[in-house]
């Protein structure tokens, strides 16, 4: 009996996503240069030749993983950044955020950084082109903000540009901590330690932005 078209669908949408998470599993262990599409197939336990349904190419699979790692984060960045009443809090709600979708996305947020300065072309790219997507909705958040009255566009963005990077910064400091194994006191603190480091490094590009205009 054939399969209707709407499970036909469903049935190569859990395919490809199948690939997807394989492949993030892989590339724990190596970068996306180094992965083969036949090592991803094994993994899902499909043909080689069924990858190409679903992706071109290795550097297609990648690009799609970005997305996935990155396209989610959007309504996340902006709330980092919306106004609150004072800066510290403003700061202690992204640094909150952005520690909890590290221990939630850990793979996600490696294959991120690894793969930013990797040897992938159109990987790097998608990486760059979603990074710029955030500076720009960033910017539009601070230009709601009565410390930005009187900000060009440019130092906008390119205040938005350092908030963005010291996410990624921070994202690092989180990914840090989960290879802390010792003993969760020693988990503990080396999170408590990063979240100071995020916050006093957010604080002081937050000092420097009520000072740009003086």
């Amino acid at each position: 009996m054939s399969h209707t078209p709407g499970v036909r669908q469903a049935q190569k949408q859990k395919t490809r996503q199948a690939l997807l998470d394989a492949a993030l599993g892989l590339l724990e262990e190596q970068s996306l240069s180094s992965l083969g599409l036949r090592e991803v197939t094994r993994a899902v336990g499909v043909a080689p030749s069924a990858f190409y349904r679903h992706f071109h190419s290795t550097a297609d699979l990648g690009v799609a993983l970005v997305e996935e790692a990155l396209g989610r984060l959007h309504p996340m960045i902006r709330t980092t950044v919306a106004p609150a009443e004072d800066s510290d809090e403003r700061i202690a709600r992204a640094v909150e955020l952005i520690a909890g979708h590290v221990a939630a996305y850990p793979a996600h947020v490696r294959f991120i950084a690894r793969e930013r300065h990797g040897g992938v072309q159109p990987v790097r790219d998608a990486i760059r082109e979603q990074l710029a997507r955030f500076a720009e909705e960033v910017k539009a958040e601070l230009a709601k903000d009565p410390v930005s009255a009187g900000w060009s566009d440019a130092d906008l963005l390119m205040l938005a540009g350092l908030y963005v990077d010291q996410m990624l910064v921070t994202g690092s400091l989180f990914l840090e901590v989960l290879e802390v194994l010792e003993t969760p006191e020693a988990a503990d603190e080396a999170r408590r330690r990063a979240a100071d480091t995020a916050t006093r490094q957010m604080r002081l590009i937050s000092i420097g932005r009520r000072h740009w205009l003086d």
